[in-house]
Order: C-alpha cells, then structure tokens, then sequence
C-alpha cells in the first residue's frame, strides 16, 4: 500500500505544480487517461478532493494545498539525498536547470559551459532564458542568475562577473539626421529602440547616474524587442538608439558601425549572481559548476 501511495502522491505532487494534467502526464512518461486514474483512485482511498478541474485549468483544493505544504517538502528532500548519491561516482554527472536573462547567458555562463562540459560529459546544464524574476523554488530550477541588487537575501548568492556598463548608442546614419543628445533628458526627442522586461512592469526605462544623480528617462520610438539580438539589428539599420550592454557593442563601436554618447551617465551595475536555495543539498555536478563560474577578477 505504502508503495502506490507514494507512487499516486507524486503524480498529485506533479499535476499541482504544472498545473496541467497534460504537461505533468508528459513531464511523468504516462498518458493523460492514466494520470487521471492515478488522481483518483488516490481522492477515492482518501474520500477528499484534492484538485479542482476545469476546462482550462486544475488547481489544488484546501485538502490538496495541505497535502503540498507537509508531503511535498518531504519529497523533495528525498530527491535531493538520491542527487548527493551521485558523489559515489567517479565522475560528477546529473542534469543542472538554471534560468538566467539573455545577456548573463551569453556574456558569463555560455563561455563557461564551452570549457566545463567536454571535461564532465555526464553533466548536462538546461538553460532557460527568463527576463522575470522567476521562483526557482516553485519552478523546481537548481539555481538562478541575478544582478547583485536583486539577489533575495535568503538565497546564497555567488558572483559570477564583474560590474558592467550599458551603453546608448546609435548608427552614424540616424546621427545624420538627429542631433547628438547631450544630457538623458535630450533622449525624448529621439526615436529609442525601447525593451519590455516582465521584470520591471512592462516598459524598461533607461538607467543614469552621474556623481550620484540617479536618472531614470521613459524614452519613445517605433520599435519595442525583448532581447539584445533585434535591438542590435534595429540600432544598426538606423532605426534609432539603443540602450545595450556595453561588451555586447564594443565590436561595433571599434570598428565604426555604432557611435556612443552619453557615455558619461553610464554608470555600472553590480556585477551577475548565480543564486540557489540555502537548504538545497548540492551535489558534485552543481558544485563543479559553481567553481567553473565563480568570478575571481
């Protein structure tokens, strides 16, 4: 009996996070009808509902929150001593899901990775590209990546690079017919090349600061993107400025294709964070790829 349980308590464990019976049938290798079987024979032996089904959607009832709050942390604890069985190895080995914005995964962990992965070929490293201020908790990640000032304070908290600088920049075309902005203030005359960040609401207003004056400018244009990639393609093709990290448009400035201005106002931010729980047991393949992206600069 004790071994059905468990088996039925973690298709529940996994249909309350996904909140989905398609996603956690497919996350658990079984067919939806199965899965469904499963939660109820599980709701029948203990004559309680635990999930609340609609055509849209499922979510725990009152008994099912219950059951996650004092069964799931159990699980996962469980999962967790399985994961540092790994030390036994020879080799550190195991999957490593981290979600990170698109300019920390390219700048800090992309390099890193080339050079860890070919020396540890059982580790394997899912990386999620997340602009939100993800619960790696609740999403079941190993570990996230921050700026410093966003780190929550109950996480550890590992920098993984050094401070870096934006740069607002624009194609000497679109300077032929706009006037180089002198101050912040000047950029709502200009077409800007805007980004949405779930992270801060919608609409990113660009940053300054310049002997402690902070700036925060909202700016306009005829273009809005969420990644680096189409902001440099549209500051590029003359479309307007861009507000981009600076390592990303060093290449392009040396070689003519970008002016800077502002420069000046650019202040840096602290530098990226790897994050991950304080209780979490990490195993051999966690701990490498912490050592591998550990800034030492």
């Amino acid at each position: 009996m004790l071994g059905k349980n468990t088996h039925d308590l973690m298709a529940f464990l996994t249909v309350a996070r996904e909140r989905s019976f398609t996603r956690a049938a497919a996350q658990l290798g079984v067919s939806q009808s199965a899965l469904s079987h499963t939660i109820r024979g599980l709701e029948e032996r203990l004559g309680l509902r635990l999930l609340t089904r609609t055509t849209r959607s499922v979510a725990p009832t009152e008994a099912g929150e219950r059951l996650i709050r004092t069964v799931g942390p159990k699980f996962e604890q469980i999962d967790s001593e399985l994961s540092a069985l790994t030390e036994l190895r020879e080799k550190p080995a195991g999957t490593i899901r981290i979600t990170a914005g698109e300019h920390a995964a390219q700048a800090i962990l992309w390099p890193a990775l080339t050079t860890l992965l070919p020396n540890y070929p059982d580790i394997k490293v899912e990386l999620i590209i997340d602009y939100g201020l993800t619960d790696i908790v609740a999403e079941r990640y190993d570990a996230g990546v921050r700026l410093g000032e966003q780190v929550a304070k109950d996480m550890i908290a590992v920098r993984i690079g050094p401070d870096f600088c934006m740069a607002v920049v624009g194609a000497p075309a679109y300077f032929e017919r706009k006037p180089v902005p002198k101050k912040p203030q000047d950029l709502t005359a200009h077409d800007c090349i805007n980004i949405r960040l779930p992270t801060y609401g919608g609409i990113y207003a660009w940053e300054f600061e310049k002997r402690g004056r902070e700036l925060r400018v909202r700016v306009d244009g005829p273009l809005v993107f969420n990644n680096i990639a189409l902001r440099m393609n549209a500051v590029m093709a003359g479309h307007g400025l861009a507000y981009l990290p600076e390592d990303q448009v060093k290449p392009h400035l040396a070689d003519g294709r970008l002016v800077r201005v502002l420069d000046d106002w650019c202040a840096p931010f602290p530098g990226y964070h790897l994050y991950y729980p304080s209780r979490r047991q990490q195993s051999p393949a966690f701990t490498v790829l912490v050592e591998a992206l550990r800034y030492r600069g």
